[in-house]
């Protein structure tokens, strides 16, 4: 499961989401995974998250019939919610940014779902990582509270 990413307003998917798609197509094409479920609904931009992702991974060589596109979810923990519904209790690697990983995790765990996880390696300045870590660490909180009341 590729946890959504921001979409620019061109419609295509930010640098970010970009690799979090690839690197998915790069786990089903090696066989760790048997198909990939995009999620992310409606942002600012374009189509929902979910849509521009499987369309990135049919352009990346991923049949369409190896994708499931989960497109109303607004953060991370609908997220994971909407899109276990559609997985129906199959095994879910979450793939995201690595430094958003274990909050994705972490929300995983508090709506008790089992998971693995998987990154791609960041391309972002030590600087831009901070910073996300940084949001990363101050958005717990609030995850934990959707999440509690997600269950």
């Amino acid at each position: 499961m590729v946890l959504g990413a921001a979409v620019r307003p061109d419609g295509t998917a930010s640098p970010a989401f970009r690799l979090r798609v690839a690197h998915a197509v790069s786990l089903w094409r090696g066989g760790e995974v048997a198909a990939i479920c995009v999620a992310g609904g409606q942002g600012a931009h374009g189509e929902a998250e979910g849509i521009v992702g499987c369309r990135l991974a049919v352009g990346m060589g991923v049949p369409p019939e190896a994708l499931l596109a989960e497109t109303e979810s607004r953060n991370t923990v609908e997220n994971l919610t909407f899109a276990a519904r559609m997985l129906e209790g199959r095994p879910m690697v979450l793939v995201s940014s690595r430094w958003h990983l274990p909050r994705a995790r972490l929300a995983a765990a508090l709506l008790g779902l089992a998971v693995e996880t998987s990154g791609p390696a960041g391309t972002m300045s030590r600087r831009r990582t901070a910073r996300a870590v940084l949001r990363e660490a101050l958005a717990v909180p609030a995850t934990v509270a959707k999440a509690l009341r997600a269950r």
